[in-house]
């Protein structure tokens, strides 16, 4: 099973990672979720996400290691990026940097950089959200053996991201809202 699971979303994604994160066990993987939101806002919606469901919930500090049953959230205005230590243990890196794609942060940046230290490890999704941010790291993560998919147009406030991804063949499965949950924990198994 995958070892390490992230989320991108974007307008509407706030409330289908909360769907999605209620459902999921604490012994689950470690997640990163970018999700694009405002400097003011990502904390708290980290703290309601946290006060929302079993598995633990933080904003993402520059260091902090991966631990299972955990959830990271990128801070508002700032990228999250993957980086591996000499040991083999995962952790984040926050920092500044030019927006890519009009998005800091972006979820492509935190996709690719997976893609290129544990690709083969990952379950990786496109939520709800406009533009394409996080097609093209879809894709990469696929073509690097993780299993991906995207939200379906039904079930998305705006099918911006998950049509991009859709469109390229990023996504190995196209998922309603309500099926997430139980494919990121059956890819995990």
């Amino acid at each position: 099973g995958k070892t390490l699971i992230l989320l991108g979303a974007s307008t509407g994604g706030t409330e289908a990672i909360r769907e999605i994160l209620s459902h999921l066990p604490t012994s689950l993987p470690p997640i990163c979720i970018v999700q694009h939101i405002p400097s003011d806002f990502s904390g708290l919606f980290a703290e309601r996400l946290n006060s929302y469901c079993e598995i633990s919930v933080k904003e993402a500090a520059n260091g902090d290691t991966l631990r299972p049953g955990c959830a990271f959230v990128a801070p508002g205005n700032k990228h999250m990026i993957l980086a591996r230590d000499s040991s083999g243990k995962f952790s984040l890196k926050i920092r500044d940097g030019e927006k890519i794609m009009h998005h800091r942060p972006s979820i492509d940046l935190m996709f690719e950089s997976t893609a290129a230290l544990a690709g083969p490890q990952v379950v990786a999704g496109l939520l709800t959200g406009m533009g394409r941010d996080g097609a093209s790291g879809l894709l990469k993560l696929r073509q690097a053996g993780a299993r991906t998919f995207a939200q379906d147009e039904k079930t998305s406030v705006v099918y911006g991201m998950p049509r991009a991804a859709a469109d390229l063949g990023a996504a190995e499965k196209i998922l309603p809202l309500e099926e997430i949950a139980a494919f990121i924990t059956r890819s995990c198994a």
